[in-house]
């Protein structure tokens, strides 16, 4: 009963986040809950969309909704690896070089616009998202136990953008897009910002004692043999396609499990159901793969690719 209990009150905490979020972001909430998932997994997201579509309104309503700290990096081409990650700086009362940490050092980091970096102050932010720290002049320091990235990229303009590097790309937990929001959606979009934008008056509805409280519950969720057999069929698959030169990394195998684990306790279980692997395995998988020179020149889509080896892979029966 215990656990029955844990499972439920995930499934309502994780409502009420969703709610919360939905007052400023409409109509985009499977979205919502897939962002929310990967902060509970310990992942990072990378929101890829075209400019006006509410990627940085939506991690703004998130960490505010959560009760975290948040703190926003505009990436430009002369921002450098030390304005993110902070420098040492000599202090003459003390007669001795004293660290100023960077924006990094927060609990949720908005990358904003991050392929207008150069890869030098990218990769800046590749040891706090893989080991959650940062060494600096010898010395490393730890991040906050809610570390958490969304970095946003506008896939329409090319000039004066760096392309993230796969090594980057492959530390962000999943990719997706907002997209345009349906008529009623845009039309409550616009009734709600008449007098002010809706995330002033955006309140906190957790805290982190009781996020803390949330992740250990997910961490009961089980994967029977068969779920680990069929994540395993499915990137293996990837990586035998002829659409693709590159498949899925272990890393991908990881990320499929783990945000499957939430969304199984997001619905009250204690178990990952072949659904929810389907569910989140083009998120977890389309950053993670390249396609090969004449998938390209087809103009083949990456996610349409691995809708098809959904259906192509059977589901792996107990």
């Amino acid at each position: 009963m215990e656990l029955v209990r844990g499972k439920k009150m995930v499934k309502e905490w994780s409502e009420k986040i969703i709610h919360n979020v939905s007052q400023v972001i409409r109509g985009k909430n499977d979205a919502i809950q897939l962002v929310l998932a990967a902060f509970l997994a310990q992942g990072h997201v990378l929101l890829e969309d075209v400019p006006g579509t509410g990627k940085t309104m939506l991690a703004r309503a998130l960490s505010i909704s959560l009760g975290l700290e948040t703190r926003r990096i505009q990436f430009t081409p002369d921002l450098l690896p030390t304005d993110i990650s902070g420098l040492s700086i000599f202090d003459r009362t003390r007669e001795q070089f004293v660290f100023r940490k960077g924006p990094i050092f927060t609990d949720f980091l908005l990358a904003d616009e991050i392929n207008r970096a150069t890869p030098r102050t990218q990769s800046a932010l590749l040891e706090a998202m893989g080991e959650k720290q940062l060494t600096i002049d010898g010395t490393t320091y730890p991040m906050s136990p809610f570390f958490f990235v969304i970095a946003t990229q506008n896939p329409i303009e090319f000039e004066g953008t760096f392309p993230l590097p796969e090594a980057q790309k492959d530390r962000f937990m999943i990719h997706l897009s907002l997209g345009y929001p349906d008529a009623d959606s845009e039309v409550k979009v616009l009734s709600s910002a008449q007098v002010n934008s809706p995330i002033d008056a955006l309140l906190s509805v957790s805290n982190p004692d009781e996020i803390s409280a949330i992740k250990s519950e997910i961490k009961k969720v089980k994967a029977s043999e068969s779920i680990l057999q069929y994540i395993v069929a499915l990137i293996t698959e990837t990586r035998i396609h002829k659409s693709f030169a590159l498949g899925g990394s272990p890393r991908g195998s990881l990320a499929t499990l783990h945000i499957a684990m939430v969304l199984a306790a997001m619905e009250g279980r204690d178990f990952i159901l072949p659904d929810d692997i389907k569910r989140v395995f083009p998120y977890t998988l389309s950053h993670r793969v390249i396609t090969t020179m004449e998938s390209k020149i087809r103009r083949e889509n990456i996610v349409e690719i691995l809708q098809s080896i959904l259906e192509k892979v059977p589901v792996i029966q107990e």
